[in-house]
């Protein structure tokens, strides 16, 4: 999941290099992919009224779940 979100936000924002993604387990069993964008970047991802990000969860939730798996995504400041 992870080499696929950096793959998709890679084709987002203009310096690919910049993004940092690390990943956890939560209490949950849930994986989750703590994303670091520069502040610049970061309307971009997020989109007009948070439809870039919401589609991309969708992508990564509808694979995880094909997987067995529950993955969430989590854009920090």
């Amino acid at each position: 999941m992870k080499e696929l979100l950096q793959y998709i936000l890679s084709k987002i924002v203009a310096d690919p290099d910049t993004i940092v993604i690390t990943e956890e387990v939560n209490e949950f069993q849930e994986t989750v992919l703590n994303v670091a964008i520069p502040e610049e970047e970061r309307g971009i991802v997020i989109g007009k009224a948070g439809k870039n990000i919401q589609a991309i969860r969708n992508i990564i939730s509808i694979i995880a779940k094909r997987e067995g798996k529950k993955v969430r995504i989590k854009i920090l400041d």
